[in-house]
């Protein structure tokens, strides 16, 4: 380590030490904080209690049917030894339990756990997830969570929960694990219809899930993780990410209800539709808690008492793969259009179009190459600069006719350097444009198509689970951040760590920002200059913020920013050193003796439509003048 660098390094901490002393909080400030979190910790508390208490009285309730109540429908299945039965594929492991009868836990396998430890992610347990369906009875309240059911058919892929009646019927709950990541399964109802209303058409359905967090990035985690739905006649939703707590109630019918992290999701499905009226919440979590947000979702959906008709569902329980879940939807077995790849974000609809047209079908192509993932995002940066070559040199081109003419701009209108005269300037300029053949808009329309493509790589990035625990030069994980010093308090603004690509791109849109405005101020004339003053505070502000925005992305789209601006800023200097000033100037000469030998040809273009402006302003302003006469 040489002298430069341990300095920087001394100058980064001496910043960090500041920065974190000046925007320390006040004593008040700290007081305040510990009331609130008193308060938020009474509050967390008092729920914890309620949620205790109602557990309590469910248990003391059917310990109560179970001791005496024979009168209890199910008294029968209150009392029982809580058992496990376990399905699985090559993909998935699904366990169930006897108590309740339904998912206890969701192993995925194929992926690396949080710690590293594990070739496999536990996507949820029974400590922290559970499905409830609720039936209402005449006289009693059927509830799975408080049965004990028997497993029957039991294979590596099937099993049958039966819970019986007193009187012969039964709750069936039957499950069968498909090839990949899809379950399915049905609730019949069996020799029950006396027990239920006659008009009675419709169950409950609760089901709940402490999201764990999977990803080092806590904060970056959880701006994917959330609860999504798809509406039968529309598209895909989700509850807002951000929010402190969300409890939505969405009046629509929905296809599906799914729990969703970063690579990994949880959906529900209903054959029948969930009835509108469904509540959905999200409640977010502590960082250092090890979960990032508790939803719960309150679902209607149909229920035939008499049992001729099950009432069907499917699960999804794997990741958020784009391809891999378009697949799998084919194997759904209730012919709806059910868009579960909508799971994999790829931004809005011009953004997901790129994504979904293009992006993915390069990616995939590479990948298929057996590149490396950072291989594989120089490799886009690389095609996306020659697609749009063409349009940069266009825009670059531009700039440099507006450059070679800047001398002759300056003379032709050095008589309008009053501030009254700004539209004449204006109009003179546009029509010394027009007749050397310069569009000053030139430079604009590449810009316009290139900013699409950067928004459709920072939706597609992030949500590529391909980049999920991928190494490339010093990055452990593309998917996440890649700190160069981590320390454990979280200051604001920066959180608790300092990522190098961020760094990296930060630096490289400062210098590209430079060279952009340096060029862009060779060709501004009179009070343009001036102007420019002030925008080039405004870009070299940008990079600082984005360094605040970026610290906690991923590293594969901080490192696809970097590479895409270094690319950019060659590409500038290499036009910048092949083009020849003099010979552009002569070109430009020749098309405006040209046009200036052809007074037939009119003003057109921007030039025009300020030639208008003027005439007008210049009519209104004599209309006035004899007004006042």
């Amino acid at each position: 380590m040489d002298k430069n660098t341990i300095i920087g390094f001394v100058l980064i901490a001496l910043v960090l030490i500041g920065f974190s002393w000046y925007s320390q909080p006040s004593a008040e400030q700290i007081e305040a904080q510990r009331k609130e979190d008193s308060i938020a910790a009474v509050i967390k508390e008092n729920a914890a209690k309620k949620q205790q208490a109602e557990a309590e009285a469910r248990k003391a309730k059917a310990e109560e049917a179970a001791k005496g109540d024979s009168t209890s429908l199910f008294f029968s299945a209150l009392n029982g030894t809580s058992q496990q039965v376990v399905l699985k594929n090559g993909k998935v492991e699904l366990t169930f339990d006897t108590k309740g009868g339904t998912i206890s836990k969701a192993i995925i396998k194929g992926f690396e756990n949080v710690d590293n430890t594990k070739d496999e992610v536990t996507l949820f347990d029974q400590k922290t997830q559970q499905m409830n369906f609720m039936l209402a009875g005449k006289q009693d309240n059927i509830i799975t969570q408080d049965l004990y059911f028997t497993p029957s058919n039991v294979s590596d892929t099937t099993v049958t929960m039966t819970a019986q009646a007193g009187n012969g019927g039964s709750i069936v709950l039957d499950y069968r694990l498909g090839q990949d990541y899809l379950l399915h399964f049905s609730l019949t109802a069996n020799g029950l219809a006396g027990a239920f209303a006659p008009n009675y058409k419709e169950m409950d359905i609760e089901w709940s899930d402490l999201a764990r967090q999977q990803e080092r990035g806590f904060t970056f985690e959880n701006r994917y993780t959330s609860v999504t739905y798809k509406e039968k006649l529309g598209g895909t939703d989700y509850l807002n990410e951000t929010s402190e707590k969300v409890d939505e109630k969405i009046e629509e019918t929905l296809d599906w209800v799914a729990f969703k992290n970063q690579f990994f999701s949880a959906a529900l499905i209903s054959k029948d539709d969930f009835r509108g009226g469904s509540l959905l919440t999200s409640i977010p979590q502590q960082k250092g808690s090890g979960y990032l947000k508790q939803f719960n979702a309150k679902l209607k959906t149909a229920f035939d008492p008499t049992g001729v008709t099950p009432s069907e569902f499917e699960m999804y329980i794997g990741p958020n793969d784009f391809r891999l879940i378009k697949d799998v939807e084919q194997q759904s077995e209730f012919g709806k259009d059910l868009d579960l790849e909508q799971l994999v974000n790829l931004g809005w609809w011009l953004v997901r179009w790129i994504n979904r047209w293009f992006t993915i079908y390069v990616f995939d192509w590479l990948t298929s190459w057996g590149f490396g993932m950072g291989i594989v995002l120089i490799l886009i940066t690389l095609l996306l600069k020659v697609i749009t070559f063409p349009m940069v040199k266009k825009s670059y081109m531009s700039s440099a006719k507006m450059r070679v003419l800047k001398p002759k701009l300056d003379e032709a209108t050095k008589e309008y350097d009053k501030p009254e005269d700004a539209m004449k300037k204006q109009q003179a300029m546009m029509q010394m444009y027009s007749q050397y053949g310069v569009s000053p808009l030139g430079g604009c329309l590449p810009m316009l198509i290139q900013f699409p493509i950067w928004m459709a790589m920072f939706f597609f990035v992030p949500n590529a689970i391909q980049l999920r625990r991928e190494s490339f030069l010093w990055i452990d994980d593309l998917s996440t951040y890649d700190p160069i010093i981590e320390w454990g308090t979280n200051i604001w603004g920066i959180g608790d760590h300092l990522s190098l690509t961020c760094i990296l791109f930060c630096v490289s849109n400062v210098l590209y920002s430079y060279m952009t405005m340096r060029q862009q101020k060779d060709q501004m004339v009179g009070q343009q200059a001036e102007q420019m003053k002030m925008m080039q505070w405004m870009m070299y502000l940008m990079p600082v913020m984005f360094f605040f925005m970026f610290n906690d992305y991923s590293s594969g789209l901080n490192f696809y920013y970097f590479i895409s601006l270094f690319f950019s800023a060659a590409i500038m200097w290499t036009l910048r050193k092949t083009t020849n000033d003099e010979k552009l100037l002569a070109i430009l000469e020749a098309r405006y003796k040209e046009n200036k030998n052809n007074p037939t040809k009119k003003t057109s273009g921007l030039a025009a439509r300020l030639e208008a402006m003027q005439k007008q302003a210049e009519e209104l302003q004599r209309q006035r003048q004899n007004q006042k006469k």
